[in-house]
Order: C-alpha cells, then structure tokens, then sequence
C-alpha cells in the first residue's frame, strides 16, 4: 500500500518538469528571432544592394557584378522601345529631292532653268583653239568683263564647248544676272551695245546706261512648238528684258503706250539696228511668247537669211 501511494505522488511531480522542458525548449527557439528581424523590410533573398530606392549615383559606385545587375534590368526590348521615339529628332531621314532636282525632267530639252555653272580650271589640259583665244582678245579690247567656264554638255544639242560667263560690258554697263554664252555671241552684243544701244539711249535720255537686265542666256530647251533645239541650248542667243540707265530710269522693252515717244523711238531703233549684227531679233509684236524682251541670236541661215521682227 505503502509503495503505491509513493508512486502516485511522483507522477505529478514528474509531469510539471517536462512541461518546464518542453516551455523551456519553446523559449529558446523563439529567442533566435528578434523583434527587429521580424519588422525589419529587407527581402528574406539577398539581391545585392541595388533597388529602386537605391539613388542612381550609389548604384554606380557600389554596383554588383553584371550578372546580378541583369536579374534587375529592365529587359533589353523595353530599353530599345524607349530609344526609339528619339532617334528621328537625333538623326533625321534624308528630305525628298526638292528645287531643281524635283522640277527638271530626265530629257533637258524638254524645259530650261538656271544652270550653276563652273569656272574653268586653268591647270587644265586643254587646248584653247586659235579661233577662241583671239575671240577673247576682242573682248578685252572691248572691255567685256567676262570669266571662262568649264565645257557644257547637257545631252544632244545642249553644250557649250567654251563657254563663258558675261557680267560687265564697255562703260560700266552692268549684266543682270551675269550671261553664258559662247565667245562669238558675247563679242557681237557687246558691240551692238557700244556702238548702238548706249549711243541711241545717250542722246534720248542725255544719260548712259548703267545696267542691261536679261531673261535668258545659255539654256537646255527647243523651239516652243517645234522638235527643234534652240539656239539658247548653243549660248548663241540673248534676251533682253530692260534697260537701266544711269539717272535710275528703266526702259521697259514691252510696247510703250502712245505718248512714250523717246522710249518708243530707242525701241524701235535698237531694234532695227540689231539686225545688222544678228541672223534673228525677235521682240514685241511678233508672237505672244516675245511680248516683254528682245531675242537677239546667231543661227546660221541658208543664202544668209536674217528674220527681224
């Protein structure tokens, strides 16, 4: 009886201590984690120290090695999708050919514009013939300003082989825009223009003439209406559009009215001198498309036909 009341009041005795060991052991464990480790907001995966709340400028100077930067980059089409948009403004797409480039067709007979021409390289080796370098002796004599071009050809009967380019002539007389032409046409309007026009606009206007305005030199085109070439595709023609003289005044070419007599009479004598140094002048009255200039040119005729009209 003895030793079972003895029993009896051990086992209670042994029952709290294992519960002390099991609170015990509990207690240990939770003592691991801290307060701060369970609130703090670091991930629980190491990624290395770059974040989005990491500023730019500490990134780069504590960055990690490459691989680990991938895992975070943005991927590599979000980046070219983002660049894009500002590659037009950097770097523009070539514009569409405008001007010149757009209007002039393939065939330059078909219409003319202003050429850009280029002046003659002396170091040239090219020969000048005979024929052009007394022609431009006479130009001197005649005190033509003039400077020599390179060779012209634009395709069929468009060309020029020693071209030159016109802007002054005797007496301080002003080419209005500068003229190509060939030699011989040059020679032959810079003495129409000494020995007639400046003559017939002095005594008229008791003043000399500062300035000739031409329309149109040295130019690819035909003969409007016709398949044949004109003699501007030679730089063998000239028109005239005005005259400037000294005192200011300008001489229109178009058909003066009724009362304008001076300018009706040096029209009408320019012109009909012209006729003597030109195969062909052309002017007011004639057709329509010569209503506002004188044509003056060269063409070579049979039996040494002129056309003055």
């Amino acid at each position: 009886m003895a030793g079972i009341r003895v029993d009896r009041l051990v086992a209670p005795v042994r029952r709290p201590r294992v519960r002390l060991m099991l609170a015990g052991l509990t207690l240990a464990t939770l003592s691991a984690c801290s307060v701060s480790d369970v609130m703090s907001p670091r991930p629980s995966v190491d990624l290395g120290v770059r974040t989005a709340a990491v500023p730019t400028a500490t990134v780069s100077q504590i960055a990690p090695p490459a691989p680990v930067m991938q895992q975070v980059a943005p991927p590599a089409p979000v980046q070219a999708q983002l660049v894009q948009p500002a590659a037009p403004a950097a770097s523009p797409a070539p514009a569409r050919a405008q001007g010149l480039q757009a209007l002039v067709p393939s065939n330059p007979m078909m219409v003319s514009y202003p050429r850009f021409t280029v002046p003659r390289d002396e170091s040239s080796a090219r020969v000048m013939p005979p024929e052009e370098v007394a022609c431009r002796k006479r130009l001197k004599r005649l005190g033509v300003q003039y400077q020599d071009l390179e060779p012209i050809n634009d395709g069929g009967a468009c060309r020029i082989d020693w071209p030159i380019k016109v802007s002054g002539l005797s007496g301080g007389i002003e080419m209005a825009p500068a003229a190509t032409l060939n030699c011989q046409m040059a020679e032959t309007f810079a003495r129409w223009t000494k020995n007639e026009l400046a003559p017939a606009a002095r005594t008229r206007y008791f003043t000399g003439i500062g300035k000739i305005r031409q329309g149109s030199s040295y130019s690819c085109r035909r003969i409007a209406g016709t398949s044949v070439a004109s003699e501007h595709s030679k730089g063998n023609a000239l028109d005239v559009m005005s005259v400037e003289l000294k005192n200011g005044r300008e001489v229109d070419v178009r058909k003066p009215g009724f009362f304008a007599f001076r300018q009706r009479g040096l029209l009408n004598s320019v012109r009909a001198e012209g006729c003597d140094y030109f195969t062909t002048v052309l002017g007011p009255g004639y057709n329509y498309d010569h209503r506002d200039h004188f044509h003056f040119d060269l063409k070579g005729r049979r039996n040494g036909y002129r056309a003055c009209k």
